[in-house]
């Protein structure tokens, strides 16, 4: 028997969008996305995603969608007026560092004043709602650098013993420099939080680090983990951005990403905020994803080291998971570094063949 459960997904072409689709999908739920494919705009052919909306078109025959700007506020209103969701996912998102400070209208509007309109939108209209946002680990700048860090071999490392499990919630997110990125996610990061606070809505951030996955449509500019494997595979030279090549990340696959947020909305919280990563044992660094690919695909990367490091860029970053495992025990990582790392390989072979 159908659900009658409606969601609501924005960047529905993207990474986590297209993942949330199937996973409600699955689940029988009735799927409503947004996306107008702004990221071919931002990042050209490589950020097209027009394929994976193909794909999601193809596999998932239910599912609407809407080539709307989350920009255009009259548009906006009027999709939430005229359906009623249960859960919102605002994936969608202007991603870059480096794009953010040459085009900086266009990431404010759609990162701030785009989650604005959602957020307004589903106050008026789907109250009752449960109201996910994909916000990112940039809302800390680059105060993560201040840290005591310790040069290993192959990557950098968390100096002290009670830094070992990551950033947690309660690191500052003051006086550090984010980029104009960050700073955009940071006034949407805290909108989502008041109108939980304020209005008392069930609203929550997920502050990502590397979330990733084949479904990528991975640019230099954004995506690292799967851009490194697309390099590779199609034997393109890739820059290394300052810091020896040793800046760590910590990666988590947009499946579990989506079984969190579907976590959430069993048991939501007014205005919560979530560190989400893969934790220590999904980490890696460049140098170190680099060999992987190599190995996995069996190539050999040209690659060019840069000597300046991009700004506000973290030298190592590992998510601290106690408090989402806290409140959400059921909920755990269930892809491997190494199986993303294949899932993306057997992706690249197939298009290599």
């Amino acid at each position: 028997m159908q659900s009658s459960k409606q969601i609501l997904i924005t960047g529905s072409a993207g990474l986590i969008g297209s993942e949330a689709v199937r996973y409600f999908t699955q689940l029988g739920w009735q799927v409503t996305g947004i996306d107008n494919n702004m990221r071919a705009d931002f990042f050209g052919p490589d950020g097209d995603t027009s394929w994976n909306l193909q794909r999601l078109q193809t596999d998932c025959p239910d599912y609407q969608h809407y080539s709307l700007d989350i920009r255009d506020r009259p548009s906006i209103l009027k999709l939430l007026a005229e359906q009623k969701f249960d859960l919102i996912i605002h994936a969608a998102a202007q991603p870059s560092h480096d794009l953010a400070a040459s085009r900086p209208f266009d990431d404010f509007d759609v990162n701030a004043v785009g989650t604005l309109n959602l957020l307004e939108a589903t106050r008026q209209y789907c109250p009752e709602a449960v109201f996910c946002f994909l916000s990112t680990n940039k809302v800390y700048g680059d105060a993560p650098n201040k840290l005591p860090l310790v040069e290993l071999e192959t990557r950098w490392d968390y100096g002290n013993p009670e830094d070992y499990g990551g950033i947690a919630e309660t690191f500052s997110i003051d006086q550090s420099k984010h980029s104009l990125f960050g700073a955009s996610k940071v006034a949407a990061d805290v909108m989502v939080q008041e109108y939980g606070r304020y209005f008392g809505m069930k609203t929550a951030c997920f502050r990502g680090g590397c979330l990733t996955g084949s479904a990528h449509s991975a640019a230099e500019l954004h995506g690292f983990l799967a851009y490194v494997m697309r390099a590779c595979a199609e034997g393109r030279e890739y820059k290394i951005y300052g810091y020896k090549g040793k800046q760590v990340r910590d990666n988590i696959h947009a499946y579990d990403v989506c079984a969190l947020l579907h976590q959430f909305y069993l048991h939501p919280r007014c205005g919560e905020v979530y560190n989400l990563g893969g934790g220590r044992g999904n980490s890696i660094s460049v140098m170190e994803a680099l060999a992987k690919a190599e190995q996995l695909l069996g190539k050999t990367f040209h690659t060019t080291y840069v000597d300046q490091n991009r700004q506000g860029d973290h030298i190592c970053y590992i998510s601290d998971l106690t408090k989402i495992k806290s409140h959400f025990p059921h909920w755990q990582i269930t892809r491997s570094l190494d199986s993303i790392l294949e899932e993306m390989a057997v992706l690249h072979r197939a298009r290599s063949n």
